[in-house]
């Protein structure tokens, strides 16, 4: 991929910080602070990010099975959380090539529509499955994860950041 003027070039990302940054993620969700609706889905945000930066090692399957353990650990309509990571995967990955032209923040505005539609769809699947409304405050987790989506870039991004190359010979 033809990479936007400016950007630095970045090291290859490490399978394990993939996987641990998804785990930690995944913990994160699983905390026990009486979930709120308006917390955001920290894992919806890592697999947002690590489907659209490297889609071939973070795809549909992974988030349907991070899906299936945050089904399995809140005692949710089983698929229900599978379901929506996975849509959300798809619609992100579908988008990636446009998105990623662009800065943080303007990559945050552009993905609050699919955070919107996933916490829709997981709202409509609860009501579908008996579950109550939680109230209008769940308008506020899509937003605080897009709000978030600058920090997490950046975040990680970091290790794959070249350090600044003190020999001036080098081309790259």
């Amino acid at each position: 991929m033809i990479m936007p003027r400016g950007q630095p070039l970045l090291l290859p990302v490490r399978p394990t910080f993939i996987t641990l940054s998804l785990l930690a993620a995944l913990l994160l969700d699983m905390l026990p602070l009486g979930r709120v609706a308006w917390t955001p889905d920290w894992l919806m945000l890592l697999l947002v990010f690590w489907s659209m930066h490297q889609p071939q090692r973070v795809g549909m399957g992974v988030a349907f099975v991070m899906g299936l353990a945050v089904d399995v650990q809140q005692a949710a309509l089983l698929g229900q959380h599978a379901l929506v990571y996975a849509a959300l995967v798809f619609a992100a990955q579908a988008v990636a090539r446009r998105v990623l032209w662009f800065g943080s923040l303007s990559q945050a505005l552009q993905l609050a529509p699919l955070f919107f539609a996933a916490h829709g769809l997981e709202l409509a699947l609860r009501l579908v499955g008996g579950g109550l409304f939680p109230g209008f405050e769940l308008a506020i987790a899509p937003a605080l994860e897009a709000l978030l989506w600058p920090l997490a870039s950046w975040l990680l991004l970091a290790p794959q950041r070249r350090a600044p190359d003190q020999d001036d010979k080098r081309p790259l």
